[in-house]
């Protein structure tokens, strides 16, 4: 893998800012409203630290912090999958880290109510509504990295990391209050790993990660290839 630790630095910061501030201002929410969480602020966070890191680190990593996304780029043999196994493992160890962190900072009340901002499922809804949510938010959030930032009419360089952190803004506010709106295994995995919250865990793998490789696999078979052979 070409410049691997400038790479893999990348994928590891970008992560762990996108778990720090994200969990984190839902830690920060609870802890200011008494339990009571403001809805747009958190969408707003993870939006807003996903656009500003994607445009920050997209030209040396691609600025995945996703597996999802990392598996979309795989299907888009976009990287090799020794790259995609060591992408993963460092999104994985960058969200635990993050989470760790959070958990010196914040009191036990605030920790013990969130779960370390852990996504969970309302109990208005069932397993399989929250692993269709999932699966379709990631769609979203994956089809969209295809279009901007893979194909190569797309704006990486230019506004990428805008639309992105757009698509995370309006998926937690539908889907927020459903799942938590996790659309990626790592936001899952730290805080879950750190609280110890492993509730409906295979939602949270199995929803993004199908609804990811859906999104490439389209993305790819229908809009590329019809490109492809009209150019």
């Amino acid at each position: 893998m070409d410049n691997a630790p400038a790479r893999l630095l990348a994928e590891f910061v970008g992560t762990f800012a996108l778990i720090f501030i994200g969990a984190g201002s839902i830690m920060t929410a609870a802890e200011l409203a008494g339990g009571g969480y403001s809805l747009i602020g958190i969408a707003a966070a993870h939006g807003f630290v996903l656009a500003v890191m994607i445009s920050a680190l997209g030209h040396v990593s691609g600025a995945h912090f996703n597996p999802a996304v990392s598996l979309g780029l795989l299907i888009a043999k976009g990287i090799k999958p020794v790259e995609f196994v060591a992408y993963v493992i460092t999104q994985l160890v960058a969200a635990t880290v993050a989470a760790l962190a959070l958990g010196v900072i914040y009191n036990t009340a605030v920790k013990d109510a969130t779960g370390l901002g852990t996504p969970a499922i309302s109990d208005n809804y069932s397993v399989g509504q929250a692993l269709l949510v999932e699966g379709i938010l990631t769609f979203f959030l994956v089809f969209t990295v295809m279009a901007v930032a893979v194909d190569s009419r797309g704006a990486f360089k230019i506004v990428a990391g805008l639309p992105i952190g757009f698509v995370v803004f309006f998926d937690i506010l539908m889907g927020g209050p459903v799942t938590g709106a996790a659309m990626n295994p790592a936001r899952w995995f730290g805080p879950a790993l750190v609280s110890g919250n492993w509730s409906d865990w295979w939602v949270y793998l199995v929803g993004p990660l199908v609804g990811g490789a859906i999104a490439a696999t389209i993305y790819i078979t229908v809009i590329l290839k019809r490109e492809n052979a009209t150019a």
